[in-house]
């Protein structure tokens, strides 16, 4: 990719640094939201939590208000450098296309989420920023300091150098090494922004999927959507990464991970299958719009990400 078209890295965060917990989807018992600050503390940063971080609105986290106001209130601080979703769920699409970048612009700061914070990903790359998918409140909460999830998460924020993650050997990955960049995440979240704006972009894409509670034809028939939209052809390598909470009784005629292979058989980018990214606790936090490269050989699976680091 032409170094003209990368999006922007925010800021490397340092001790002192502040950053917001907000709730822009479901609902979240606040004992995660206590861990996550505490974690977060432990970081040396400071924490404040958005006004309705804790609120309930039915399923939600508050009203579609409550939550766009929240959000908007931490893209426009000028000294926060993160903005921490407590969880997923269901609820952030109700918060797209009625954000305004302006102040964010001049004050750049980090997103942290996975699951249906996805849509919120793909705003921000739309506006043209880089975000960390990665995990939330609860995994802060109940996983040790040393987690390497957690621990990755922190270097990638402070900027210390991260290694390349790996993944085992898998019978139906596809040989071969690519770059570009990488995007994704969770696939029915983005499969419900496709045809707009905030679309994830397919040409020189390496494109990360997970999903969970999702039914294999179901899975089957977003993947067949990407594959006659032109989406698949384009990209520049395929990662698949756990697929969970759901029943494999091969109503495909085959196993889920077969389909997928299956609907990728033409193209000739690497694939890599059992990725460590998904609803899982080794959920490794990945850097959604920054320059990658996938490698996927005999010993299985590498991703070397392009990201920012002290100097």
């Amino acid at each position: 990719m032409d170094s003209n078209n990368r999006l922007v890295f925010p800021p490397l965060v340092e001790e002192g640094d502040e950053v917001i917990i907000l709730s822009p989807s479901s609902k979240i018992d606040k004992s995660f939201v206590q861990g996550a600050k505490k974690r977060l503390q432990s970081w040396g940063l400071r924490v404040q939590r958005a006004p309705h971080v804790l609120s309930s609105h039915g399923t939600y986290a508050g009203s579609i208000e409550q939550r766009l106001k929240d959000l908007q209130a931490a893209l426009d601080d000028e000294k926060a450098k993160v903005i921490f979703c407590s969880r997923g769920g269901y609820g952030a699409v109700h918060l797209v296309g009625k954000l305004d970048f302006t102040r964010f612009r001049e004050h750049p700061k980090w997103l942290i989420g996975f699951s249906d914070i996805t849509a919120l990903h793909n705003v921000f790359q739309h506006e043209g920023f880089v975000s960390l998918h990665a995990p939330m409140a609860r995994h802060l909460t109940v996983e040790p300091a040393d987690d390497p999830a957690t621990q990755a998460l922190h270097d990638l924020l402070f900027g210390i150098p991260v290694a390349s993650y790996s993944a085992a050997p898998h019978k139906l990955n596809r040989k071969g090494n690519s770059g570009g960049t990488l995007r994704g995440g969770n696939l029915a979240v983005f499969y419900g922004l496709r045809g707009t704006p905030w679309d994830i972009p397919a040409p020189g894409t390496i494109l990360f999927i997970e999903d969970v509670g999702e039914r294999p034809h179901s899975v089957e028939r977003m993947l067949y959507n990407l594959k006659l939209g032109g989406v698949l052809e384009q990209l520049s390598g395929l990662i698949v990464g756990q697929f969970t909470e759901y029943e494999e009784r091969k109503q495909l005629g085959k196993e889920l991970y077969g389909a997928i292979a299956d609907l990728v058989k033409e193209y000739d980018y690497p694939v890599c299958f059992d990725f460590p990214v998904g609803h899982v606790t080794h959920n490794m936090p990945l850097l959604n719009g920054a320059e990658a490269e996938l490698t996927v050989g005999r010993q299985g699976a590498t991703l070397t990400m392009l990201q920012k680091t002290k100097q």
